[in-house]
């Protein structure tokens, strides 16, 4: 895979008699997991031929019984950010992860960092800041945590690549 590869899921063991398999999903859209659509995967591109949301069950053409499906089982599936945006729809105000990282994130005038990684946890998101050097230098933390909340997060601006925040400073300087 590439770095423009984007891991959605990976496929599970076998459930039933006709290779219907578990598919365990790493993204927040199953909508895009539709009969017809083909992805790559560690194993090659494969072409969906049934999806059940409800049960997390996906069946692939070409493998239709037991014994094809198993050979399946802990095969990852990718896709682009291309595809993803053109296969998902995104409410007013949210974005795709691969958007926000990278994204500089200020408070007022100040540059705090760069978003390096986005953290799930139970509560919220939250953004892995890579703090800016000259920060660094004063004594304040190498990396630190952004909820991804409203309290903080004022503004996104994915074109530009600007995030920006109230009271992350604050955060920066409890790290």
């Amino acid at each position: 895979m590439n770095d423009e590869q984007l891991f959605i899921a990976q496929i599970g063991r076998t459930v039933g008699l006709h290779g219907d398999l578990k598919l365990h999903l790493h993204t927040d859209f199953p909508e895009q997991f539709q009969a017809g659509l083909i992805l790559a995967s560690s194993k090659g591109r494969l072409e969906i031929a049934s999806y059940n949301a409800v049960r997390s069950l996906i069946s692939f053409v070409g493998y239709g019984s037991i014994e094809a499906a198993k050979k399946l089982t802990n095969t990852k599936l990718y896709s682009t950010p291309e595809e993803t945006k053109e296969d998902c729809a995104l409410g007013e105000g949210e974005y795709f992860w691969f958007d926000i990282i990278g994204s500089q994130l200020y408070e007022e005038e100040l540059l705090l960092g760069v978003v390096e990684d986005i953290d799930r946890m139970p509560s919220a998101d939250y953004l892995v800041i890579k703090t800016e050097q000259p920060l660094v230098e004063t004594g304040l933390a190498k990396v630190f945590l952004v909820p991804y909340i409203p309290r903080y997060i004022l503004s996104v601006d994915d074109a530009s690549k600007k995030i920006h925040t109230a009271d992350a400073k604050e955060i920066l300087e409890a790290s």
